[in-house]
């Protein structure tokens, strides 16, 4: 009954880091000793003080609809929060409330993108933003860069890749999956690009912000004044209030967009659920520096990781400076036979490293560098230990 679905689903590519967690979970169930390291999901629970808050708003009767675009309440906090951490000023009518920041990141493509219309993604790049854009009918224009360069796209890079069908950049800081980040200096040179094409409207993924480990602060495109009415900031409380269940995501954009937002999603989800809306008042009211324990750990299983991993001959790393991945080159494994398997590409060897160290990884095609993969750390000093050493007895 296949040729009932639409050519829109038969086309769509399945998410590669959902797929990988649901591989492994197929193996635990067979019996395997799967270490998962493949999901975007921190192993802390969420913060008491949040919990605290969803059970008072349970306790206060908070059950109906909830408006389309998010509580007053808690756009109030978004805009506290953007003032504070971002220095962007945003009004109630330029907020949205998602389930999730996918969904946000899925409203704007539908709201802002025609047939055929261009997005650049600097490569790698989360993996679902290629599919949202193919959903919306656009054209994902991929723009490689290099470890060497710590990811990250040049405003040369970016100005070589604009055509007169260019409508969107969208990138992500810290970025899923090397944990780059773009300083002020670099978004002010991209910037510098983008006065020149004025059509061109910016995304910027900010969910990982709080990830970060101190060496380039936090910068944000909207913080520039010729850029603010073309950026829309996307951000949530997944990843670094270890949230990601509470599916709550939220965007500061320019009143047109926002506006059509609330209208596309008016039509599809609606509102938000109740009580995680009231629990992430709390979490973004709340200073940053109750969730740094939780970003001091991240920080020690880095230097964990990478000292394990420059230790397997083969694995090339940079050093992440915020999220929870590394990002190594392992091209050296390319044309090899490991154990009698042929590795010719990320996602054989991906695949190599389930199957015989029982270590669930992401391949880089996934995020459009097919030069690497990527391995999460959001996982116990204990289980990263394993996890690589087993990786390490496979490749040697």
């Amino acid at each position: 009954m296949s040729n009932h679905l639409s050519d829109r689903i038969n086309s769509l590519t399945p998410s590669a880091t959902l797929e990988m967690a649901a591989k492994a979970r197929e193996l635990r169930t067979a019996g395997k000793d799967i270490i998962g390291l493949s999901l975007g999901e921190p192993d802390f629970n969420t913060p008491d003080y949040v919990k605290d808050a969803a059970i008072q708003a349970v306790k206060d009767d908070y059950n109906s609809y909830t408006p389309v675009d998010g509580y007053v309440a808690l756009k109030d906090a978004i805009i506290t929060k953007f003032k504070r951490d971002n220095n962007i000023a945003y009004e109630p009518s330029q907020i949205v409330v998602s389930t999730g920041a996918k969904q946000a990141l899925y409203n704007v493509a539908q709201v802002v993108l025609n047939k055929g219309d261009e997005v650049i993604l600097p490569c790698p790049y989360w993996v679902s933003y290629s599919d949202i854009v193919k959903l919306a009918d656009g054209v994902p224009v991929e723009v490689p860069t290099a470890l060497e360069n710590d990811f990250k796209m040049t405003a040369a890079q970016l100005e070589a890749a604009i055509t007169p069908k260019t409508k969107m950049l969208w990138y992500s800081s810290p970025c899923n999956p090397s944990g780059s980040i773009y300083s002020k200096e670099e978004l002010r040179a991209l910037a510098d690009v983008l006065q020149k094409h004025s059509q061109i409207v910016v995304v910027s993924d900010e969910i990982y912000e709080h990830i970060n480990y101190g060496v380039t602060a936090h910068a944000s495109m909207a913080e520039f004044e010729d850029m603010y009415e073309r950026t829309v900031t996307v951000n949530g409380v997944a990843k670094a209030f270890a949230m990601t269940g509470w599916r709550i995501g939220y965007i500061g954009a320019p009143t047109y967009i926002a506006r059509a937002c609330n209208k596309l999603q008016g039509q599809v989800t609606s509102g938000a659920n109740c009580i995680a809306q009231r629990a992430v008042i709390t979490a973004l009211t709340e200073s940053p520096s109750r969730i740094q324990y939780m970003v001091d750990e991240f920080k020690e299983r880095r230097k964990l990781i990478l000292g394990l991993l420059n230790d397997i001959e083969g694995f090339k790393c940079n050093e992440p400076e915020g999220a929870f991945y590394v990002y190594p080159d392992v091209t050296a494994f390319f044309g090899k036979t490991l154990n009698g398997t042929k590795i010719n590409n990320a996602s054989d060897f991906a695949m190599y490293l389930l199957e015989n160290a029982n270590v669930a990884t992401v391949t880089g095609d996934a995020f459009g560098n097919g030069n690497c993969i990527r391995i999460s750390y959001a996982a116990s000093e204990k289980e990263i230990i394993e996890a690589i050493g087993r990786i390490k007895k496979v490749v040697s």
